[in-house]
């Protein structure tokens, strides 16, 4: 990865957590060119002097020559961001686009039809190493280009790619907005817990490493979460008693059901 020459197109959050895990698994910051338009308003930081990094694409040197090109914009603008770009689509250079609900067609209108285009599904755990990902590429991305995306995006979590495109939309659903539902169930158990009684500090500590916990001996162990979930549940005990509620067939499943169906849908509409 230390001699991948790489433009990002956006450091902001997700951009940003990218870059730090790409930087940190060997990338020379030598190598790098950044695209960001905060940068003129002074409003987000240079993250190393090192760096090419400029306001607009046309500040970019002329003999900058990336392998491959990260889209790290939102959807919205990709149509506006996208065509600046379309100069750097030849055979050595990939395209590695985030934006959700962008397709690969979508992007190919705005790069051209000939232009090597991954289009993958992270999520923000990326930020600290824990992320996954799932991609889908064109037809004409190599196999070293596909190598080089998946190199670059294990370097801040999991891999995983699918053939069908439409598969993306939902793992949006499930892997991308995820990280949302799981932040909004530590604030809910914490509401329950102030409820209950408990005073609100406290409330939000036990939910916070309640939460973090048990994520991290579902990773650590490998196990079903339903078997982590017997384990834990005693015959007539308080948890059996919880789950009779949450588990209801009216309750838990449903509500995530028709959240990830959500999400899934907005994905296919900001395609149209």
């Amino acid at each position: 990865m230390k001699d991948t020459s790489l433009l990002l197109v956006g450091c902001g959050k997700m951009g940003g957590a990218m870059l730090a895990g790409w930087l940190a698994e060997g990338l020379s910051p030598k190598r790098v060119g950044i695209v960001e338009p905060a940068f003129a308003a002074g409003t987000v930081a240079l993250p190393h002097r090192d760096f090419v990094a400029v306001a607009e694409p046309q500040s970019l040197p002329a003999d900058f020559r990336p392998d491959v090109i990260v889209l790290a914009v939102k959807p919205q603008v990709m149509a506006w961001v996208a065509p600046d770009y379309r100069r750097y689509a030849v055979p050595e250079t990939v395209f590695l686009s985030i934006a959700a609900g962008q397709t690969l067609a979508g992007l190919a209108a705005h790069l051209g039809d000939g232009a090597a285009i991954v289009r993958i599904m992270p999520n923000t755990p990326a930020a600290v190493g824990r992320g996954i990902t799932v991609g889908c590429a064109n037809p004409n991305v190599s196999e070293a280009q596909r190598q080089l995306c998946e190199q670059l995006m294990s370097a801040v979590g999991e891999v995983d790619w699918v053939e069908d495109e439409g598969l993306l939309d939902a793992v949006t659903g499930v892997s991308g907005s995820g990280p949302a539902y799981v932040f909004a169930l530590i604030e809910c158990l914490a509401v329950a817990g102030i409820e209950a009684g408990l005073p609100e500090d406290l409330a939000m500590k036990l939910a916070r490493a309640t939460v973090t916990g048990a994520g991290e001996l579902v990773h650590v162990t490998g196990e079903h979460p339903a078997v982590l979930r017997q384990n834990v549940t005693s015959p007539m005990g308080t948890t059996a008693a919880a789950l009779d509620v949450l588990l209801a067939e009216d309750a838990l499943q449903p509500l995530i059901t028709r959240t990830v169906a959500a999400a899934t849908r907005r994905s296919r509409e900001l395609a149209e």
